[in-house]
């Protein structure tokens, strides 16, 4: 059995979730203070890739990355990089689609905050920067814990937007969710079916993980009430 495809999912999701975990933090940061009017569009516009489907914003993704296309060719041209086909091209597809995963979760987290923490800490003259990583980060950590687990576990089963720009190539390019379609397509059921058995084991270790998280989250929040 070829670990290939385990391989590349896993450092895809991996650097991927780390990405969107830092993204996601300022995104929901900034945009949980914003006026109520320009929170809604800015929500919309970064959470709308949750709702597309995946294979759309593979698409789109191909339209601003493939090498005919603007960015695409510009790499090409001056780096001699192609952003499409290769395994790291499948991050771009996981970023998109996972973001939106962390920052509603990290916003929700934020909103929860008891702001009169921070006014405190500003009375004693502490800094936003201080305020930020010692006090408002754990505070809401649990959540935030729960939202980077969630978007790990959605980016390690991509499919839709990461066969449009990454393709499927074995041992360059293939990955759990890929592999499963191609053994699917060509008869082989049984190895298509330990892939299957492989990608459920990690995902319940996964939500295991958030529930535990979730829960540990609400009692500490009881504890404190």
């Amino acid at each position: 059995m070829d670990l290939f495809p385990l391989v590349n999912s896993l450092r895809i999701a991996l650097i991927s979730t780390v990405i969107i975990f830092f993204l996601g933090i300022f995104a929901a940061y900034y945009i949980a203070k914003a006026p109520r009017v320009l929170k809604g569009i800015l929500d919309v516009i970064l959470t709308l890739p949750l709702v597309l489907p995946p294979t759309v914003v593979g698409y789109l993704l191909l339209r601003v990355l493939g090498p005919k296309r603007i960015i695409g060719k510009w790499f090409l041209a001056m780096f001699g990089i192609k952003l499409t086909m290769t395994w790291w091209s499948a991050i771009f597809a996981t970023t998109v689609v996972i973001f939106p995963l962390m920052y509603r979760t990290a916003r929700g987290a934020f909103e929860s905050f008891d702001q009169t923490l921070a006014y405190s800490a500003q009375s004693i003259g502490l800094s936003n920067t201080y305020i930020f990583w010692r006090i408002r980060m754990p505070y809401c950590k649990q959540g935030i814990m729960a939202g980077t687990v969630l978007a790990f576990a959605r980016a390690l089963g991509e499919y839709g937007a990461t066969s449009m720009i990454a393709g499927y190539t074995p041992g360059r390019t293939a990955t759990i969710s890929t592999t499963v379609y191609q053994l699917w397509r060509t008869n082989d059921d049984a190895m298509a079916f330990r892939w299957v058995l492989v990608n459920m084991a990690i995902s319940f270790v996964v939500l295991l993980a958030v529930n535990m998280l979730e829960k540990k989250e609400g009692k500490q929040r009881k504890e404190a009430a």
